[in-house]
């Protein structure tokens, strides 16, 4: 299929959450962001598709898990395991463990084989997992929260081995995190999730395109202004870029941020005062 990835209509009911019609798809050569505040429904909807977590309706199609590499926060590997150790727990549960790749990719990320668990940076963990997720083949990567914690030079060089992963245009990633500034650098499309409903789907441009940030004098009445925010001095909002022609001339219209669309949306319903 030409997308690695396709969701139609998932639904999961827990008691306190639902997933409800989760649908987006992610064509093969391209990098997603999964975005969406804590409890939106971004880890239920991966445990989903890994089939961790079995859904109530809809269907997942995607390719087989040998040909599917995750990455976590935090790798669960014995801490005080050496590096070199990591690749005999992991390689007899894959077809097409390449031990070659492996060193290769040690030698390239930095990596010390003698090294433990313990002893390596969150840095040098990601750069672990993406080794191994390489090593077997992977064609889909499904990565949780990989830069958290990392420093800016950590994190511009996982977003760099990322963009040189699908050079080739048979391989994708799903990237799940709260740092956008990662996103803006590295994804082609985004998937936004808020109370377990997909709000958006589509190109990283797109999305960008969508909204204008808008701000001015509190006695101004702005209709359909998304997540506004009042201050003393004045407030701050959303707003459609198709809704531009109804702005008030004294009220300041900008491009806006991938972090400031989500942050207007995550703060609720369109205000209509």
């Amino acid at each position: 299929m030409n997308n690695i990835l396709e969701i139609d209509n998932i639904c999961k009911k827990y008691d306190s959450f639902e997933l409800k019609n989760v649908s987006f798809s992610l064509p093969r050569g391209y990098i997603m962001g999964f975005v969406g505040p804590n409890g939106a429904g971004k880890t239920t909807t991966i445990k989903a598709i890994l089939g961790a977590v079995k859904t109530e309706s809809g269907t997942i199609k995607t390719i087989d898990n040998n040909e599917t590499g995750v990455v976590m926060d935090n790798p669960f590997y014995p801490q005080f395991a050496r590096i070199k150790s990591v690749e005999e727990m992991v390689a007899p549960f894959y077809e097409d463990w390449d031990s070659i790749s492996f060193k290769k990719y040690l030698k390239k990320f930095n990596l010390d084989k003698e090294k433990k668990i313990v002893d390596l940076s969150r840095g040098m963990k990601m750069k672990l997992q993406l080794a191994i997720a390489f090593s077997h083949n992977a064609k889909f990567l499904i990565l949780d929260e990989p830069t958290s914690g990392l420093d800016v030079l950590a994190r511009d060089e996982i977003c760099d081995i990322l963009r040189e992963f699908v050079c080739d245009e048979t391989r994708s990633v799903l990237f799940s995190t709260h740092i956008t500034s990662d996103l803006e650098k590295t994804a082609d499309y985004i998937t936004f999730i808020l109370n377990g409903g997909v709000i958006y789907t589509g190109t990283k441009d797109d999305f960008l395109d969508k909204y204008r940030r808008v701000s001015g004098d509190n006695r101004v009445n702005i209709p359909d202004i998304i997540g506004k925010r009042s201050y003393r001095n004045g407030f701050e909002g959303m707003i459609l870029k198709e809704h531009i022609d109804k702005i008030p001339q004294d009220v300041l219209v900008e491009n806006i941020s991938l972090e400031e669309i989500i942050i207007f949306l995550s703060k609720g319903e369109i205000n209509n005062e």
